[in-house]
């Protein structure tokens, strides 16, 4: 049997229990011991079955600790709406041109912003984006004429979410550096989205599971009663 590296011989923790969200979230800051700034990811089961339009569940949220990465704003508008994307602080702004240069292949970006009158030229690039989770969508307030204000959200934390084909939903929620109140609140402000996003169609027990991880540590079980789910 292989030896097992240095770095997981030195976890600690039970990674079988269910922990209280507060053990869970300082469990896994105990074990991200990287020698750079580790994400902080959470994993929710939900019992949905994302195949049927009535069990679908994605939205946004605004995590009020921040995600602590520096998130690229593309925005595609012109005229008075991309100056105030630009005043807000996009990254990237444009209408036809970064159509093109997006159809061409630049990806620079890790989240595009459009106002509806761009919706026809957006829709050219739903083979180019929409594999990415990239496209943007009224639903998720990244089809939205107050563009300012959706950029100023990206910048500032927002982030989306959306069930797997196995009714999972994965997101980063931080990093190994912030405080454990930061992470717990970014936790509960997920969960709490989660909740509300709740579809119609979904039956039984919504959130079935939930564990938190670090980009290289070990993933630790929640009890998901202690986060109100």
């Amino acid at each position: 049997m292989a030896k097992q590296p240095k770095r997981i011989q030195a976890w600690t923790g039970d990674r079988n229990a269910a922990h209280a969200v507060e053990a869970a979230v300082a469990l896994v800051k105990a074990n991200a011991k990287a020698k750079f700034d580790e994400s902080i990811e959470i994993a929710v089961n939900l019992g949905v079955d994302p195949r049927h339009a009535d069990q679908q569940v994605r939205g946004v949220v605004n995590l009020p600790s921040g995600t602590g990465r520096d998130v690229r704003v593309a925005v595609i508008a012109k005229d008075a709406k991309a100056a105030e994307a630009t005043a807000a602080g996009a990254d990237i702004v444009g209408a036809e041109e970064l159509v093109e240069r997006i159809q061409g292949g630049f990806m620079e970006f890790d989240r595009v912003i459009a106002t509806p009158d761009m919706m026809a030229l957006v829709g050219r690039l739903g083979k180019v984006l929409g594999p990415r989770g990239l496209m943007p969508n009224p639903r998720v307030g990244t089809v939205t004429p107050n563009v300012g204000q959706a950029v100023k959200d990206a910048k500032g934390g927002a982030i989306e979410f959306r069930t797997e084909k196995t009714g999972i939903i994965h997101a980063g929620i931080g990093k190994a550096s912030f405080s454990e109140d930061a992470i717990l609140a970014n936790v509960r402000a997920l969960v709490d989205a989660l909740n509300r996003a709740k579809p119609s169609g979904a039956k039984g027990t919504y959130i079935k599971k939930i564990s938190l991880s670090s980009t290289m540590g070990p993933g630790f079980k929640v009890d998901t009663g202690s986060v109100g789910a």
